[in-house]
């Protein structure tokens, strides 16, 4: 692979998490430091199925996984990618059969994937998040990156100042708590309660009032999102840099996770692959939201706004590619 055009590098970078694959291609400017999209694709294969629970990839999981990366690096050769940075996160960290997946990688794309930790997955979600980050919003920023297996909550001004790795998350808040269909009040105090533990752990590790702006990333905020915002399909452009009040974002939160799985599966912005784990999505993500609002009412302010972005630890990868040495 190699392709430089007017002193821009062709990058790309792979996120593989617990529910889905995505690919960004891009041009990257040394000049600016910024990222222009070229490609970005997102299947969910569910990697993380039942991993929770038994501790190995199922067979059928690597499989669909495996598929995606082979198309995956069809589309960066056609691209002329130069650099391809691949990262596995939370799935992947748990499963004791991962050297199959990670063989299988290296056959398909002839790079080594990297199994990164959740503080590293932080710093790159944070790094994504600043890169497309609209202009006067006020810092330092918290965001927060709602996985399938693991949430990221990271605190800074221009770099990181605190970070800390949940391991909660839609896919395994599903698979754990919210088998009913819709949930029992049961099942989601039961779940939040859960999420409510672990979040106590990381206002030990992040100072969550310190926030000015609070920015949520990845799919189950993205979804929440455009509820919120009343779409009829998906719409990236109207999604990104979404600003919503706190009170909207937890609405929509609680419509997502009190529906059933079939009137979820009509709403024309939902990913059908997200059907089945969006209400859990919804339910840390409200969580998280009251926790940072009633922190953030202790030292003196008020969170009324939460904003949506698009860029996330997938910008940040295909940065940080972008940067190696070449």
């Amino acid at each position: 692979m190699g392709r430089i055009v007017a002193d821009r590098i062709r990058t790309a970078g792979i996120d593989c998490g617990t529910n889905s694959i995505r690919l960004l291609i891009a041009d990257f400017d040394p000049a600016s430091g910024r990222l222009t999209d070229v490609q970005r694709v997102m299947e969910v294969v569910r990697l993380g199925q039942d991993v929770d629970r038994t501790g190995w990839f199922a067979p059928k999981a690597l499989e669909r996984t495996l598929d995606a990366v082979k198309r995956f690096g069809e589309l960066c050769r056609q691209a002329g990618t130069e650099r391809l940075r691949f990262v596995a996160t939370s799935a992947t960290r748990d499963a004791a059969n991962r050297s199959v997946f990670l063989d299988g990688v290296r056959g398909h794309l002839g790079v080594e994937a990297e199994v990164i930790d959740g503080l590293e997955e932080a710093h790159l979600s944070f790094a994504g998040a600043l890169s497309g980050l609209p202009d006067g919003l006020e810092g330092p920023y918290l965001c927060v990156d709602l996985g399938g297996g693991s949430t990221e909550l990271v605190l800074g001004a221009n770099t990181p100042s605190h970070a800390y790795s949940m391991d909660v998350g839609c896919v395994r808040i599903t698979e754990r708590y919210l088998r009913s269909d819709p949930p029992t009040a049961a099942e989601v105090r039961q779940a939040a309660d859960a999420v409510d533990q672990v979040l106590d752990s990381a206002a030990r590790h992040v100072p969550l009032g310190q926030a000015a702006t609070l920015i949520g990333l990845a799919g189950s905020v993205t979804t929440v999102t455009a509820h919120a915002l009343g779409l009829d399909q998906y719409d990236s452009d109207r999604i990104d840099g979404a600003v919503l009040t706190t009170g909207q974002a937890l609405d929509s939160c609680a419509a997502l996770w009190q529906a059933t799985r079939s009137v979820r599966a009509r709403m024309g912005f939902m990913h059908p692959g997200r059907v089945d784990v969006i209400g859990a999505g919804a339910l840390v993500w409200s969580r998280i939201l009251g926790r940072v609002a009633l922190e953030v009412e202790a030292c003196g302010r008020s969170l009324e706004r939460v904003v949506t972005s698009e860029h996330d630890i997938l910008d940040g990868i295909a940065l940080s590619a972008a940067r190696r040495a070449g």
